[in-house]
């Protein structure tokens, strides 16, 4: 039995909204990970079974280990299909605004959006929605994935008996990559009863992960061997790291998006580690992209939003700089050092007994 956080407003509003639409668009943020995408897929096959005309429109590319989902073929990339996307979002009278809290997030399709006028339905588990952005909220930032506030969402409506195999193997997908296959923020018992039940529906989840996991190039083994090796520096009295890719090194290794997933969590195998943090030249615009991730109490998210104009989850955030590589290290070198009561351990407390004892 979960508990029930579903509130009686957010219930309604959902039976209301998915009742009430005919044609449906879908959408996401920007780069989509495994939770935007396993959550609009999972979103679109349960709206897609109630006889509903849905679309799911993405602002970019999205990575290669996330085309196995049913109908991930389906998808329109706003960026290379603008008349379609278009199209949709014209005839749609409800925008499911998915794993995202601020138009922002969308880039320029974001900006396509506000010409539209049509009700926006936002349900997501990121902090601080920008609420004037939508008609309708469902937020929960204290799960772990947009995915498992579907799930939640879903069971509070009594329609889990409805779910396919094709919407629980991407609600599944987006909650084991939101939690780096639970591994972090995923300590909720409740999260483990939502696995059994999707197990229940029939997924193999071994074979998921195994499509998530090891779907990658001999060039990314190689990529992560040059980061590590080449690149990753440490600040072994602060519990930290860093690491920065430019443009040329990504090319050498004939990066291809996605590649990246997950590098920035390695160094947090570090004994003692608190924080890593990923510096990548974009490919595309003249731009720094910052990941940052960390362990127990240390909050990124707040470290991003002093210092790299952005945000997300406590142990999960990123940002973005408008400068060069160079000027982005030494920013970041700020940060770290701005951030060093936290980061460092406090001085050890002195126990009079044992040192005499050892002297």
């Amino acid at each position: 039995m979960l508990k029930r956080i579903i509130t009686p407003q957010e219930l309604a509003t959902a039976k209301k909204d998915f009742g009430e639409c005919k044609n449906v668009v879908i959408i996401c943020h920007t780069s989509p990970d495994g939770d935007a995408i396993g959550s609009s897929l999972g979103l679109y096959e349960y709206l897609k079974r109630k006889g509903k005309q849905v679309t799911v429109i993405v602002p970019n590319y999205f990575p290669d280990f996330l085309h196995w989902m049913k109908d991930a073929d389906k998808i329109l990339r706003f960026d290379r299909q603008k008349t379609a996307s278009y199209t949709a979002l014209k005839m749609a009278d409800l925008i499911c605004c998915l794993d995202f809290n601020d138009l922002h997030r969308l880039e320029e399709m974001g900006d396509a959006l506000t010409r539209i006028h049509c009700k926006r339905l936002l349900i997501d588990h990121h902090i601080n929605p920008v609420r004037q952005q939508f008609a309708h909220i469902i937020s929960h930032p204290e799960l772990s994935s947009t995915s498992e506030l579907l799930f939640r969402l879903f069971d509070a409506m009594g329609e889990i008996d409805k779910l396919t195999l094709a919407a629980a193997e991407d609600l599944y997908a987006g909650m084991a990559t939101d939690t780096g296959f639970f591994s972090f923020n995923s300590n909720d018992p409740d999260l483990f009863v939502i696995i059994s039940e999707l197990l229940r529906k029939g997924i193999d989840k071994d074979r998921i992960n195994r499509k998530i996991q090891n779907n990658y190039s001999a060039d990314r083994l190689k990529f992560i061997g040059y980061v590590l090796y080449e690149k990753l520096e440490v600040f072994p009295e602060l519990h930290a790291s860093l690491f920065s890719i430019r443009k040329e090194e990504l090319a050498q290794f004939h990066y291809m998006k996605g590649d990246m997933e997950g590098v920035v969590n390695m160094p947090l195998q570090i004994k003692g580690h608190k924080l890593s943090i990923a510096l990548r030249e974009d490919t595309e615009k003249p731009l720094i992209r910052v990941s940052t991730r960390s362990v127990d109490d240390f909050p990124c998210n707040e470290l991003c939003a002093q210092f790299f104009n952005g945000g997300g989850h406590k142990n999960a955030a990123g940002g973005t700089l408008e400068c060069s590589m160079d000027e982005a290290i030494e920013v970041t070198r700020k940060a770290l050092e701005a951030w060093r009561d936290r980061l460092a351990d406090a001085p050890a407390p002195v126990d009079d007994a044992t040192d005499e004892s050892t002297t």
